[in-house]
């Protein structure tokens, strides 16, 4: 890959939006050549991927079923969007990417990590990313930072029992893979983004 692939991710409430937004704004002071895109989504078939995957209509929708429409919106996009900035020397930001089904599926859904794996192979092998940041907040407090979970999102809805298994899920994907740091962000949301932009500098992501 000719760019770097740096991909954020998060328990819901954590921040990411914000901070993806106060980073952009970074960015563009700078000068920089960047594509900001977003899982599930960030293409047009993956956007509607991602409203099946997260309306509140859809509660029965099985586990197995729900990795796998994460899946398959992912290698469009990555076919779709990603490649082709990387390819053409782009930087690539991404809020969420492959380590979200490892959480959410493979660790909270209780599918396992292995099958996870092997329906994401393409995306891991393929596009593994640059580094990752990891927004370090336990969902009690995230849910608490914005006042209770969204009705209309499924996933959201789903307890903090389950989110919980998510945030442990991610502290036990931090382990095993080296590329993939965790950032505190029980301060301000600046202070959290001062640590992401030194983080992307010490590792040479910007």
């Amino acid at each position: 890959m000719k760019g770097k692939f740096i991909t954020f991710e998060g328990c819901e409430g954590s921040g990411k939006s914000t901070q993806l937004r106060m980073l952009g704004e970074y960015l563009d002071g700078l000068g920089v050549d960047y594509v900001m895109t977003r899982e599930p989504g960030g293409s047009a078939i993956a956007e509607e991927i991602r409203k099946i995957i997260l309306s509140g209509k859809n509660a029965e929708m099985c586990d197995e079923c729900e990795a796998l429409l994460y899946a398959a919106a992912r290698v469009q996009h990555l076919k779709e969007k990603i490649a082709p900035a990387l390819e053409s020397g782009k930087l690539v930001i991404c809020d969420r990417y492959v380590y979200s089904s490892l959480a959410y599926q493979g660790y909270a859904r209780g599918l396992g990590r292995e099958y996870v794996e092997s329906i994401n192979n393409f995306a891991l092998k393929e596009y593994p990313p640059y580094l990752t940041v990891f927004l370090d907040i336990s969902p009690a407090e995230a849910f608490n930072r914005k006042h209770g979970a969204d009705p209309d999102d499924r996933i959201e809805q789903l307890g903090l029992d389950f989110h919980c298994k998510v945030y442990e899920g991610y502290k036990k994907i931090a382990e095993d893979y080296p590329n993939f740091f965790a950032v505190d962000c029980l301060g301000t949301k600046y202070q959290t983004q001062e640590k992401i932009r030194a983080l992307l500098k010490e590792k040479g992501a910007i």
